[in-house]
């Protein structure tokens, strides 16, 4: 065993960051571009964080965007959900807002978090909370950058807040730590691999994390899907979630 047997968090904190390591290294290889190299990068991260997983925590069941489900899991107390490589376009675009997510949920709750962004460089996990920077004039939220969905993009409206487009899902959650933006809302489809650890780092810093409607997040469900979120500031929350009830349809 390694010296990881006792600490879920160092553990989560340096899968993800080896993981980051090996995407990066695949990147500036040259040997393969775009789509392709989006698919080797989910390919090469997933083997890693699996065989790191089931060799540091071999009793511990996994949910990988990337591996076959197995309803074993269902069963299990502790459940690493793991996106090996969240924002697959943006790194076959060698841009820098891509992320591994490595979350240890425990009976359904997203108590541990590492969120790894390799092109920055910058890995945020749950056992080291950052104090979030103060927040601005103007409110900034958060968007797809490709496909900003309808309800965010009225709240924003209704909050005279700025649209910051950015790619993954783990970037976005992250800028809200960074402080580079103050609320994250997302209500266009996601699986419980995109937000579970996002949601563990930003839950630990102090963020507001649940799911559009106020509700809380629950992990290690049958279906896997989980389409909405919302990671601000706390003191945000309540004016966010008041205006998504407006805009949201009956």
């Amino acid at each position: 065993m390694s010296g990881f047997a006792d600490d879920d968090v160092a553990l989560a904190r340096h899968i993800a960051e080896t993981a980051g390591e090996l995407l990066l290294t695949l990147q500036r290889s040259g040997l393969f571009e775009g789509k392709a190299l989006g698919k080797a990068g989910d390919a090469t991260a997933n083997a890693f964080i699996m065989a790191a997983l089931r060799h540091n925590r071999p009793d511990d069941a996994i949910l990988s965007e990337e591996e076959k489900d197995s309803e074993a899991r269902l069963s299990a107390s502790r459940v690493w959900i793991v996106d090996p490589l969240d924002g697959t376009r943006e790194y076959g675009e060698a841009r820098t807002d891509w992320a591994v997510h490595v979350a240890l949920a425990v009976d359904g709750v997203a108590k541990i978090g590492a969120v790894a962004l390799p092109g920055v460089p910058v890995t945020l996990c749950s056992g080291e909370p950052q104090p979030v920077p103060p927040a601005p004039a103007r409110l900034r939220m958060l968007v797809s950058r490709t496909r900003p969905a309808r309800e965010a993009v009225a709240v924003a409206e209704a909050l005279d807040a700025e649209l910051v487009p950015m790619g993954s899902a783990g970037a976005k959650a992250m800028a809200v730590l960074r402080g580079e933006a103050d609320i994250y809302l997302h209500t266009g489809g996601q699986y419980e691999w995109d937000n579970c650890a996002p949601a563990a780092v930003a839950a630990a810093a102090g963020l507001h994390a649940s799911r559009a409607d106020g509700a809380p997040l629950v992990y290690n469900q049958r279906d896997t899907y989980l389409p909405d979120l919302l990671i601000c500031r706390p003191e945000l929350a309540d004016r966010v979630l008041s205006e998504m009830a407006r805009v949201s349809p009956a």
